[in-house]
């Protein structure tokens, strides 16, 4: 009989607190990784997810499949590549996206032409572009770099430019056949 009297019991009021209180940290949880997402505008892996949200990393991954399902037919999307995650538009929205991101506000028309002539002739002398261009090239040319949308490299005595990964994921754009095989080319190279 005395090991009646040393048993906790729990009513059925206290079960539903702790299962109020347990909904509670996983729906913080789902918020911080959400937010998390929405912000960062890249691909994200579980160790920085981890770091931004404090989410257990076994969490992490049940709450980053639930969001997949949960945004499966909406207009974002959570998009997995390679165990990162990323928040995005579905396609059948990209052309209004693309419409926002390249329009007056983003980029002035001189600057979307300077970036069509680099993603056109990539790999391109920044010398060609200002010949191309004009001397205002150059102002483009540097915030294209500081945005991280084109990459340049010393050579000689000019740079070389090229598109960087985040100009495609930026545009929601898949590299042609023919850059791909320009970078395995490079690589092979090396």
């Amino acid at each position: 009989m005395e090991e009646v009297e040393n048993k906790v019991i729990i009513t059925e009021e206290t079960a539903e607190q702790m299962d109020s209180f347990f909904e509670n940290k996983e729906e913080e949880a789902k918020g911080k990784v959400e937010a998390a997402l929405f912000i960062a505008g890249r691909f994200l892996n579980i160790q920085e997810l981890v770091m931004l949200t404090d989410v257990n990393p076994l969490m992490l991954k049940e709450i980053l499949h639930n969001l997949e399902k949960d945004y499966r037919e909406k207009a974002i999307r959570i998009i997995n590549r390679n165990n990162s995650w990323k928040m995005d538009v579905a396609e059948r929205y990209h052309s209004i996206v693309n419409k926002l991101a390249t329009g007056s506000n983003e980029f002035s028309k001189a600057e979307q032409g300077t970036l069509a002539i680099i993603a056109y002739k990539q790999p391109i002398k920044q010398s060609v572009v200002i010949k191309i261009r004009g001397n205002k090239a150059y102002d483009h040319i540097k915030k294209f770099i500081e945005t991280g949308l084109v990459d340049s490299k010393r050579e000689g005595r000019t740079n070389v430019l090229n598109l960087s990964e985040d100009f495609y994921e930026y545009f929601n754009v898949q590299k042609s056949t023919k850059e791909n095989k320009s970078e395995e080319e490079q690589e092979g190279g090396k």
